[in-house]
């Protein structure tokens, strides 16, 4: 009883002279349970149902596993008359360098294969911290939300943020789809850190029906989807780059309606035999998918039709 009584006494002088971690160093408490004594939940809010807050698992890192240890900063050297900061800070003000602070991240998450390419990456090479983009101390972490992913996508793409709100997008701004469905933000083996080796592999994924293979391919197809294709957005429909005829005229010389063989034979320049429309007259406005339909791959055989590929199956 005495010991008992001895030990109470004790964990009461200390509780006096410590300050509020008197009680928890007594009671012998480390790591999360002596920090809580002093950062209650006006600086730790509720993180129960976040991966990183349950308790009961053993596996789950503590204050420590991303803080350091912090000696100095758990009991303050009665010399220093301010209390030292942790060993690792993650607030912007007082932020540790980026390759510290995504160290302790990687620690753990370096296991995931979908962070395998992180080293490397283009966000890695971009100084991006992993508190960069989300949020460690809460139960919503807005990244891993798919409603509201895009958003914090946008703080840094903001050009991106400008196309997904045109007429013709993915449909991003209606909650379908996310960042995260094509790209994988913590490094890739394909191009913009598209989640697959290459971006038409990655547009393959919904896109099935253009893969192929077709007798007639159109090369510019088989090469990359954004040659045509802005993958965010566009004020054209289909989200086209260009509208046709324009788009095709990038790569294909301009047809000339009023060549041999046409209008009596005679050029594109406006004559008697032409009533009066020159070539411009006859092309301009025109799309080439009037006739061109299977413009990713036709599987069409004549040999009849002087320009067969990609025409109507």
């Amino acid at each position: 009883m005495r010991i008992k009584s001895s030990m109470a006494i004790l964990g009461l002088c200390l509780a006096g002279l410590l300050g509020p971690f008197g009680t928890a160093w007594a009671a012998g408490e480390v790591g999360a349970k002596l920090c809580v004594t002093c950062h209650d939940e006006e600086d730790l809010p509720d993180m129960s149902k976040s991966a990183h807050g349950f308790a009961a698992d053993a596996r789950v890192p503590d204050c420590i596993t991303c803080h350091g240890p912090s000696p100095t900063h758990a009991k303050k050297p009665p010399e220093l008359k301010d209390r030292p900061r942790p060993d690792r800070m993650f607030i912007r003000s007082y932020a540790s360098p980026v390759s510290e602070r995504n160290a302790a991240c990687m620690s753990c998450h370096t296991k995931d294969p979908k962070r395998a390419h992180w080293a490397g990456s283009q966000h890695e090479n971009a100084d991006v911290a992993c508190n960069s983009c989300h949020k460690i101390h809460g139960n919503r972490d807005k990244v891993m939300n798919r409603a509201t992913q895009a958003e914090v996508c946008y703080t840094c793409h903001k050009e991106q943020r400008s196309q997904v709100n045109r007429l013709s997008h993915h449909p991003v701004p209606e909650g379908k789809m996310t960042c995260s469905d094509c790209h994988n933000p913590h490094g890739s083996v394909g191009p913009k850190l598209v989640k697959r080796d290459s971006t038409n592999a990655t547009c393959y994924t919904c896109h099935a029906e253009k893969r192929g293979p077709f007798v007639h391919q159109h090369e510019p197809v088989a090469e990359d989807c954004s040659n045509c294709h802005n993958p965010h957005g566009s004020a054209v429909a289909g989200m086209l780059k260009a509208r046709a005829p324009i788009l095709c005229q990038q790569c294909h010389t301009p047809h000339v309606a009023g060549g041999v063989g046409a209008l009596g034979g005679q050029s594109g320049v406006a004559s008697n035999f032409s009533s009066g429309k020159n070539t411009v007259n006859l092309w301009q406005g025109r799309s080439c998918l009037n006739c061109h339909t299977q413009i990713h791959g036709s599987n069409n055989p004549s040999t009849s039709n002087p320009t067969p590929q990609l025409m109507t199956r």
